[in-house]
């Protein structure tokens, strides 16, 4: 499935890039603002907002159903509600996009590092990894608090490249959404981007290495993109 000059590493992103977790975050999302007196948004709405972390999904949203969150006082507590429902229901509905699981089979086999960068929660990743039982197949996972910052800040990623203990210059990491880009590209990586995934336009105005329409695809993205040039 991969080509024989295999990756140094390959990093994901999970909300939108492996798991298809949009579901489950916009229904904690509609508690959250039905408790608040807020209307509820459909759930293409809700999907377009994800992928900067909880608060910001929350900023978002509340400013989209009324008045803007008031503070950072406001912001907390309703992040905490938010976090508290989501661990509670974390995988009712989500599922692993097609295809993902035996190209994470494959990677596995040649013994290819593999490790997850995302803005959830460290705690959440972790177990919503457990509940669709793929945490086996990673080697490291930063969450959106691991380090203090998320993306786009390359320390997150930079740190999964520790990790690994993987060459900057083979390393791939595959995402969704221009935080994602920036990021990788911050930290001196290639950047394949799904086009199925939670961004509010296409991915290709991003400019990363490929654009795959399925997980099918990422094999031959993989290969092309470890052996461009890199500026």
């Amino acid at each position: 499935m991969f080509p024989a000059a295999s990756p140094s590493a390959i990093i994901f992103d999970l909300d939108g890039t492996l798991v298809n977790t949009a579901p489950d975050l916009a229904a904690v999302l509609n508690r959250v603002l039905k408790r608040h007196s807020r209307p509820c948004l459909a759930p293409d709405n809700a999907r377009t907002m994800i992928g900067r972390g909880a608060r910001t999904l929350l900023q978002r949203a509340f400013a989209r159903t009324g008045a803007p969150i008031a503070d950072d006082a406001a912001m907390e507590t309703l992040y905490q509600e938010f976090l508290d429902d989501y661990t509670g229901n974390i995988a009712h509905h989500s599922h692993i996009f097609p295809d993902a699981i035996p190209v994470l089979e494959n990677l596995r086999a040649r013994e290819v590092p593999l490790g997850i960068c995302t803005n959830k929660p460290e705690k959440a990743a972790l177990a919503l990894l457990d509940e669709l039982g793929i945490r086996g197949f990673f080697d490291s996972l930063i969450g959106g608090d691991t380090l203090g910052v998320g993306k786009p800040d390359p320390r997150p990623v930079q740190e999964v490249l520790r990790q690994l203990r993987a060459d900057t210059a083979r390393a791939i990491f595959v995402g969704d959404s221009e935080t994602d880009v920036l990021a990788a590209r911050a930290a001196g990586l290639g950047v394949i981007c799904v086009s199925f995934g939670y961004s509010d336009c296409p991915v290709a105005d991003f400019n990363p290495d490929a654009v795959i329409e399925s997980f099918r695809d990422l094999p031959a993205a993989v290969e092309a993109s470890i052996n461009a040039d890199k500026v």
